[in-house]
């Protein structure tokens, strides 16, 4: 990734951005109109004590309104792809503080979750202290996407041989050119028929100019972190283009389009730095 090769926490790095999604999935949950409910994302964000105060409910900061609209919206898109699969292991790559084998109906089916031990740690001693139980078979996989993930993945009772449904969530941009390249080939290697990739893309020549607005913003601020120190915006391959290669039947949504297919109206300063962006679905017959 773009940051030093080393472990992170919740409330550094890579991992506070992923505390401000927890932040962003509970004031969507709060919403009248919500799209998804996660009656976790609060919790994490409370238990965590962030180094900026983070809201988990109805706000009237702009730049929080805004990236809620969004990160509500992609929650959305990858939760239908999860449950409008069949497929029977869900491998969620970097999954932060996701919860949907805590709040997703996915009874008979196994999920794998694959993210840095201290993260994974973070999780699972808040989910404790609610005594959550998982609606699924579920099982943490400590891993650097860097190092030999499907080593641990595999250890931890993933079968190749099984349809699976492999989540990218807000992953991409933090991956080196060469990573992310290689984490498809993998991730291709090990789908069999009936596999489905679900993939949040910004383009490489798109994405200085996302976080250049983002930080005129203030969105670092508001994390607690530099997001331009995170992101790689090396040139890479179209992952469209490749999955098509490969035989994958590929849909690419737009953040518009799909917004458009939920009755909402995305807010300008969400408009300016994802009109560039795809959600992409990938099915292998």
């Amino acid at each position: 990734m773009a940051t030093p090769q080393r472990e992170w926490d919740i409330v550094s790095s890579i991992g506070l951005t992923a505390l401000g999604v927890a932040a962003g999935r509970a004031i969507e949950t709060a919403a009248a109109d919500r799209l998804i409910e996660d009656p976790f994302a609060a919790e994490f964000v409370r238990a965590a004590h962030p180094p900026r105060p983070m809201p988990t409910g109805p706000t009237d900061d702009p730049v929080w309104t805004a990236m809620t609209s969004y990160i509500g919206l992609r929650s959305r898109y990858f939760d239908d792809l999860v449950t409008g699969s069949a497929a029977p292991q869900v491998v969620i790559l970097a999954a932060g503080l996701d919860a949907r084998a805590h709040r997703l109906e996915l009874t008979g089916r196994t999920v794998f979750e694959v993210d840095q031990p201290r993260v994974l740690e973070f999780k699972q001693e808040v989910l404790d202290s609610l005594a959550a139980q998982p609606r699924c078979t579920r099982h943490t996989v400590p891993a650097d996407l860097r190092e030999d993930w499907p080593a641990a993945l595999e250890k931890a009772g993933f079968d190749r041989g099984l349809p699976t449904v492999w989540l990218a969530e807000g992953l991409l941009p933090y991956l080196p050119a060469p990573a992310e390249e290689q984490l498809f080939e993998l991730v291709a290697a090990r789908s069999a028929p009936g596999s489905r990739i679900g993939v949040e893309r910004l383009a490489a020549e798109h994405l200085t100019t996302a976080t250049d607005h983002m930080r005129d913003l203030g969105a670092p601020e508001r994390l607690g972190v530099e997001l331009s120190g995170l992101f790689s915006p090396e040139e890479r391959r179209n992952p469209v283009d490749w999955l098509t290669g490969q035989g994958w039947q590929v849909e690419v949504s737009t953040p518009i389009e799909y917004a458009a297919r939920h009755g909402r109206d995305l807010p300008e300063m969400v408009l300016q730095t994802m009109a560039a962006g795809q959600l992409v679905r990938a099915d292998l017959p």
